[in-house]
């Protein structure tokens, strides 16, 4: 039997595994998935993103399925109903960010004509390819990230630092940095 070599960082966790063989670096082009990963990207800032994959499908739920025009109309009563659900990270700052992120999503899509327009022009519309030999190599935030993050800021969004944006452009495969020796990088 061959053993199959992933990214060391996604371990053995069933979860990870699949997050890792089937989304991670596989590049999106859907509005609303890019709505659900900036989210999820910022809510999961100081924490391990495990924890947030665990309770993705609770976010799900808890943010109307990441319907931006829904979000973007939260109000302060709304604001404390997520403050007592515990299938989401209860942080107020992130929660309310994550209401001002969809507003600011909104009026991108309005500018550009949809989200994915605008992000991937900082990679001029084409994946990163790196060729990594070990996790120790890989940044945690490049030069395209820390453009994004500025640009991000700068349209009035929150939760997204150089080093946010950087996890976000491999989640959502913008950069590969998959290891030279996963399995992933001979698809």
């Amino acid at each position: 039997m061959q053993t199959i070599t992933r990214c060391a960082w996604c371990g053995d966790d069933p979860l990870y595994v699949a997050y890792h063989d089937n989304e991670w670096g596989i590049p999106i082009h859907d509005d609303h998935q890019w709505f659900e990963r900036i989210t999820l990207e910022g809510a999961q800032a100081g924490l391990s993103w495990i924890t947030i994959l665990r309770r993705r499908e609770h976010y799900r739920r808890a943010f109307d399925h990441f319907d931006p025009a829904l979000v973007a109309r939260y109000d302060a009563a709304k604001i404390e109903a997520l403050m007592t659900d515990t299938g989401i990270i209860r942080n107020r700052a992130k929660i309310i960010s994550t209401i001002s992120n969809a507003q600011a999503f909104l009026r991108i899509q309005a500018e550009f004509g949809s989200f994915d327009h605008y992000i991937w022009r900082f990679t001029d519309g084409k994946t990163i390819v790196n060729h990594w030999r070990s996790l120790s190599e890989i940044p945690a935030e490049t030069d395209e990230s820390r453009a994004m993050s500025k640009d991000l800021k700068k349209r009035g969004f929150r939760f997204v630092g150089a080093t946010i944006c950087y996890a976000m452009m491999q989640a959502c495969g913008m950069v590969n940095d998959h290891t030279l020796d996963c399995f992933t990088r001979q698809e």
